[in-house]
């Protein structure tokens, strides 16, 4: 399935089953110059071949597999689509091909198209990788968002040790894994994904005979093969259970070898250019994860899950460190004839005189290094995770009690190594093994705790009446709350004994926190970092949060002679556009406590404060969420320097646009100045975390992009406004007022928009796709504001509306502007010099460029009532015309995608694909919504909402 006859039989006979040549296809369709100059033909010809190849593949296994007709079924719709684009024929006509289809016809043609657009996925990573080592080979200087390119911009800028120094004390940059898959990728398919792209990568760098050609190509043809006969989506809906385990694949498949590697370079980077900076040996990159912590509005998550989910993780970093060790003994087979060795590495090893292994002095060091680890995993985890014993194992050794004495038995072999003009040794398994040890320690990533303030709320109330305290919470107002929590936080003693009689909703808040602490004293104070308050909107709800934490026994409040204390830091999460207005005088109240400042000073004078992309924008609208985001940062900013702590920004984005997606070294160099300071935690979701980290290449790529991001952001002036700074905050002011108001006029205040919504979009059978734990709605409501922000962009982005990315903006600019030439060319300068609005401008852009009103309106006539459909739909279709036309009007282009050539090839060669799925979607949906619920029918639907994201890459 390629652009012109992926499937197409050509009037040539099958090659059928054996054969190893796929079926011949041709390039791009011939209406459609891929790019406008022969030179860009040529660079991307190689793309246009491999697409040929794996579409050629699979269309000839759908053909052996599936059968003749449905076959040519799909290739019927393939080509009707590409007529649709070039308006050769009627969107109708392709719609009522597939009206009729039989759903046992229909779902292996979903399939097809689906399977086309991962594979299509998957070229287009290795084109990317391609034409990067060709600007390397070709000496260009480096691409910009790689560390290579930080570099040289910190060389240019010459900045004094002591500063970068400063600005990195703290530095980390933390990506946090969450349980939002809105993608149903088995790890079968995971697994056979990769497969297919090591084969694609040898083939591409590997100069080949014709018969080792044949053979990769026959390998290719098995892994599409299996991929064909895998099912893409599971019977049953995802467990947390499963997601821990989808979220821990990514160690063994990237981030194991990675991360340590990308960690030694940075240090050694940076401690080169800035050698008095006395920068310490802290890793900067770090893994974060809210799988199996994150309970708001998540009924599954237990103090079962939280002990899966830390003792999982646990696990994961010990079998990492014992294999490697292993490795390590095997490959530091020196003679101590041969070499000398220190002392220290003689005493580690405890060999006794006349042992045979006492010749061989690294080795026998690292059994008792070893053996000391697998004690450590047998002290917690019994034979699950360490059941070897063998002549390399000393059965008596003592276990670890921390991942730094684990360090520091390494460190001393390192040093070995080094004295004795080894260091080519030092620097290969054993750095990368120091560094996993300083990353991942014995607890692998740091799990977030998250509850809703509501909850905290009822919960503390019920604790406080327990103890007698005071039996109505819930009536007090602020002061006297903020009064009353104070006073308890101040005492050690408990509102609760063992055995306390609690409602069911107390009772299991408590074991939750209760877990987490259990966490803490098993695997260090890194595995549970962090307390997260969702819907934070005052002093109280953070200190409800710290009674939970007190009551579990993490928060010490201390005595005269030390004050207070907890390993886990409280974070305020601002989510609504209210909220994010008032961060920083929360912020500051907060911090007027006294307590509660002693505690921060405790905990390094850093505050993190997390920012919600997703309920901000489903408030109101894209620009106006993206503004109050930006105004939220200089307000907390300024809070932060008045209060004289540091701040940490942990950005909740998700993976589209209507999300906080978008690329991510764009977003970071588009945040105010001083709102980076050196750390940045930002949350991973959905599909995009598959297309970022799931194998070594991509996984590098991804992660520099971070670090080189945030370390421009901290150390170089990114804004660029200057002066100016002032004036444009007030004309953002006033544009994302006018936004929220075009955007509220259509979602909040539209009579019947709930109906029009839930009726045109999949919203409801979304809830039926087994794609995650979590429920789509917090409270059993059809409002807005308690849906979730996943299915409410989901929703719009399968029916390509995309309404969350763009709605409202258009009014905006349109208003404001109101035809005067001067203030057009204010926002034509914005858009030349300031990072944040000209990253706002192309995120749009890319959501306009993948919406389809066309299809969308096939969409709407899904709703029954007709007045509503026409009211709605057709204010839908004047505000994408009019943003259209104000960011054509303002960027000066007449091409949505004229800064993003790489998303411009892929939604022309690729999106006529997706037509399929679309119609195919609508026809299911009508004749599920007509009563038949079938399983067939429901599955089909899956499938087509699984192929539309996959083929969209940030659908949710």
């Amino acid at each position: 399935m390629t652009e012109q006859s992926a499937m197409a039989e050509q009037g040539r006979a099958s090659s059928g089953p054996e054969s190893t040549t796929p079926s011949e296809t041709f390039a791009a369709p011939s209406d459609a110059p891929v790019t406008s100059t022969a030179t860009g033909r040529a660079a991307t010809e190689p793309l246009r071949e491999d697409i040929r190849l794996l579409g050629g593949l699979l269309g000839d296994i759908v053909r052996e597999h599936a059968g003749t007709e449905i076959f040519d079924l799909v290739e019927r719709a393939r080509v009707e689509s590409f007529r649709v684009r070039r308006s050769e024929i009627d969107r109708g006509e392709l719609a009522d091909t597939l009206s009729g289809v039989d759903v046992s016809e229909a779902i292996p043609v979903i399939r097809a198209f689906s399977h086309f657009a991962l594979l299509a996925n998957l070229a287009e990573d290795i084109h990317r990788e391609r034409r990067r080592a060709v600007h390397v080979r070709a000496g260009d200087p480096p691409v910009a968002s790689s560390l290579a390119a930080t570099h040289a911009k910190l060389d240019a800028a010459g900045l004094d040790d002591a500063a970068v120094g400063k600005a990195l004390a703290d530095a980390v940059v933390v990506p946090v894994i969450t349980a939002h898959p809105t993608e149903t990728r088995r790890r079968t398919v995971f697994e056979t994904q990769r497969r297919i792209t090591d084969l694609m990568r040898f083939r591409g760098r590997t100069e080949l005979t014709p018969a080792e050609d044949d053979e990769v190509v026959a390998g290719l043809r098995r892994q599409i093969l299996t991929l064909w006969q895998t099912a893409l989506i599971r019977l049953e809906r995802l467990r947390i259970e499963d997601e821990i385990e989808v979220g821990l694949r990514y160690y063994d498949a990237a981030f194991f070898e990675v991360i340590p590697a990308i960690n030694a370079s940075l240090r050694a980077d940076l401690r080169t250019r800035y050698p008095d900076a006395g920068l310490g040996d802290d890793p900067i990159l770090r893994m974060g994860s809210w799988i199996g912590g994150d309970r708001d509005g998540n009924p599954f998550v237990t103090d079962r899950i939280v002990a899966m989910a830390t003792g999982r993780a646990a696990q994961t970093a010990l079998t990492h460190h014992l294999e490697q060790l292993t490795t390590l003994a095997q490959e530091l087979s020196m003679s101590s004839r041969l070499v000398t060795v220190s002392d220290a590495v003689i005493e580690l090893g405890g060999g006794d005189e006349g042992d045979v292994a006492t010749d061989e002095p690294y080795r026998l060091a690292l059994r008792h290094i070893r053996s000391r680890l697998l004690a450590t995993a047998r002290h917690r985890f019994g034979d699950e995770v360490a059941p070897l014993a063998d002549s390399f194992v000393d059965t008596a050794a003592e276990p670890y009690a921390v991942a730094a004495d684990l360090l520091a038995d390494l460190d001393v072999i390192d040093a070995s190594l080094r004295d004795n003009r080894d260091s080519a040794l030092a620097d290969d398994r054993l750095l990368t093994l120091r560094e996993a040890v300083r990353t991942f320690g014995f607890h692998l990533s740091g799990l977030d705790m998250r509850q809703n303030s509501d909850i905290h709320e009822e919960v503390v109330g019920e604790l406080l009446a327990w103890a007698g305290v005071h039996d109505d919470y819930a009536g007090l107002d602020e002061p006297a709350r903020v009064e009353l929590l104070v006073r308890e936080l101040s005492d050690r003693r408990p509102l609760i004994r063992p055995g306390a009689e609690l409602g069911e909703l107390a009772a299991k808040e408590l074991a939750i926190v209760t877990a987490g602490a259990k966490a803490v004293a098993d695997y260090g104070p890194e595995a549970v970092p962090n307390y997260i308050i969702s819907m934070c909107t005052s002093v109280s709800d953070m200190l409800e949060a710290m009674i939970m934490l007190k009551e579990a026994g993490l928060f010490d409040p201390g005595s005269a002679e030390q004050g207070p204390r907890c390993s886990v830091r409280v974070v305020p999460l601002f989510e609504t556009i209210e909220d994010l207005q008032q961060g920083a005088a929360t912020l500051l109240a907060v911090l007027d406590v006294p307590l509660y400042r002693d505690l921060v000073a405790a905990q390094g004078d850093i505050q993190e404060i997390m920012l919600g992309y997703s309920d901000s924008n489903k408030d109101g609208g894209y620009l106006a969420a993206n503004w109050a985001l930006y105004r939220a940062e200089l307000d907390l900013v300024e809070a932060a320097e008045k209060s004289g702590i540091r701040l940490r920004l942990f950005h909740g984005r998700g993976g589209t646009v209507g999300r906080g997606g978008g690329p991510s070294y764009d977003a970071i160099l588009a945040q105010p100045p001083g709102a980076v300071q050196g750390s940045l935690r930002i949350t991973e979701q959905g599909e995009v975390i598959a297309a970022k980290y799931a194998e070594p290449v991509l996984a590098r790529r991804n992660l520099e992009t971070l670090l080189a991001a945030t370390i421009e952001s901290t150390l170089l002036d990114t804004e660029g406004l200057g002066d100016a700074a002032d004036g444009a905050y007030e004309i953002l002011d006033d544009l994302a007022a006018r936004a929220r108001s075009a955007y509220s006029a259509l979602v909040h205040d539209t009579p019947g928009f709930v109906e029009y919504f839930t009726s045109s979009t999949p919203l409801s059978e979304i809830g039926a796709l087994n794609i995650g734990s979590r429920p789509a709605s917090r409270k059993q409501t059809e409002k807005i504001s308690d849906l979730r922000a996943i299915p409410w962009v989901l929703s719009w982005t399968q029916c390509r509306v995309m309404l969350p990315g763009w709605y409202g903006t258009g009014s905006a600019f349109e208003e404001w502007i109101d035809g005067d030439d001067g203030r057009l060319e204010t926002l034509r300068g914005y858009y030349r010099q300031w990072p944040f609005f000209r990253t706002v401008m192309s995120n749009m852009a890319q959501v306009l460029a993948k919406s389809d009103l066309g299809l969308a309106e096939r969409y709407s006539h899904l709703v029954a009532d007709e007045e509503l459909r026409a009211r709605v739909f057709g204010m839908i279709v004047d505000e994408h015309r009019r943003t259209t036309a104000m960011y054509f009007a303002i960027t000066e282009s007449d091409d949505l995608l004229a800064d993003n050539p790489s998303l411009a090839r892929s939604v022309f060669n690729r999106f006529p694909y997706l037509e399929p799925l679309n119609l195919l979607q609508l026809e299911l949906l009508r004749r599920f919504r007509a009563g038949d619920d079938s399983p067939q029918v429901r599955r089909g639907i899956q499938l087509t909402m699984n192929g539309l994201a996959t083929a969209l890459r940030n659908s949710g």
